[in-house]
């Protein structure tokens, strides 16, 4: 079993991770987890806090001359705004200076529901740790998961597919593991990791209107995995089912509101016949659509693993919203915060980590093992008996 905590506010000292169950003597790659890192903070629509961090990981415990030992491994993301927040966000001495107190509460955002459940009066309290900010060591993780895949030759990619009303109505029931490649290659070289070159403007326009209203805008993106193995998951509990924790990850990213497996809502408006993925045999079974998203019953069927989800517009506007002041009960203008004006392609690249994080949570339970050879051991023994069958 691997599994991880993370712990840190936005503006506190910096972000810890710890991951345990990686098995030992896995290459591990500090420059490849900053990459990851560099490719969440890009993106146009991105807020003035980009200007400001650069992060980098550093490793504390658990790895050794390039490789896993076994043990837990801590990640630190230093916070580099934290010079300008070290007594607004003090562990010890209170601070009765400039900062006053965050008493009026976003739509859209963790600080009502949060303040009263916490019963803070200070919704400071909420926001630093419900921030997005929490994601960059979620990205961290997912890129020690990538690492531990890639052995395996499991791929992660992703793409916007969508910003605000302009969408690439990109279908993917047909799409092989290459095309779906190349499509994230092509993201990669857009500001807003639009694949497609000729709705790169488009998606940019809608951004520039949302910044001129001192607005927000949401869309869409795609997630997938090549490469993946048939039997991940089980049907046996709820609580084993792939599709299930990975909808529960995605829905755990800040302002997702909903997450499809393959056609996702699209099945709901056609006939069995037309969605359900015929199986064939010539030398290996294959299919030749995938409108399941590579999942049947809980489990990885062979076919790529493809998640869309929807991002909501971010709920901090730089016109806010009306609210009430928590304190006085008063109607007032809700607070403002240093914000993005558009994240989806950043989402997309939290979408990797959490749906790599969820693949390797789901392998190691296949063929778990404490060292990597171990674990290789397990899956060729494994790929060559139902390659028999």
């Amino acid at each position: 079993m691997i599994r991880y905590l993370s712990a840190g506010e936005s503006h506190g000292k910096g972000l810890i991770g710890i991951i345990e169950g990686i098995p030992a003597g896995m290459p591990f790659s500090i420059e490849e987890i900053n990459h990851e890192l560099k490719r969440r903070q890009h993106g146009y629509g991105r807020g003035g806090r980009m200007k400001i961090e650069s992060d980098e990981v550093e490793v504390l415990s658990g790895v050794r001359w390039g490789k896993t030992i076994g043990s837990p491994i801590c990640l630190y993301i230093q916070n580099r705004d934290w010079v300008n927040w070290d007594k607004g966000m003090g562990v010890e001495q209170i601070f009765n200076g400039s900062i006053p107190p965050v008493t009026r509460p976003r739509p859209g955002h963790a600080d009502f529901a949060g303040a009263i459940k916490y019963g803070h009066i200070d919704i400071r309290n909420v926001l630093e740790r419900s921030s997005a900010r929490e994601t960059a060591m979620r990205v961290a993780i997912g890129a020690v998961a990538k690492q531990f895949l890639r052995i395996f030759n499991i791929q992660i990619g992703s793409f916007v597919n969508s910003i605000g009303p302009v969408s690439l109505n990109l279908t993917t029931e047909t799409l092989n593991d290459e095309e779906l490649l190349l499509l994230a290659a092509d993201a990669e070289k857009s500001t807003v990791r639009c694949p497609l070159k000729e709705y790169e403007s488009e998606f940019i326009e809608v951004i520039d209107r949302a910044i001129k209203k001192g607005d927000s805008v949401g869309g869409t993106f795609v997630v997938f995995a090549v490469g993946v193995p048939v039997g991940l998951g089980s049907y046996v509990h709820w609580d084993k089912k792939l599709d299930g924790r990975i909808a529960g990850g995605f829905m755990s990213i800040q302002a997702i509101k909903a997450v499809e497996i393959g056609d996702g809502v699209r099945v709901g408006e056609k006939f069995g016949s037309e969605v359900m993925d015929e199986i064939f045999y010539e030398e290996k079974f294959f299919r030749k659509t995938n409108h399941m998203g590579g999942i049947e019953g809980g489990m990885s069927n062979g076919m790529p693993i493809i998640v869309k989800a929807t991002m909501k517009p971010i709920p901090t506007l730089r016109k806010p919203l009306k609210s009430v002041d928590i304190i006085t009960k008063e109607s007032v203008l809700a607070s403002y915060e240093r914000s993005d004006v558009c994240a989806v392609p950043a989402a997309s690249v939290i979408g990797e980590a959490v749906l790599a994080w969820h693949i390797a949570e789901a392998f190691v339970e296949k063929f778990g093992g404490d060292s990597i050879d171990e674990v290789y051991s397990n899956f060729e023994n494994y790929m060559a008996r139902i390659n028999l069958r």
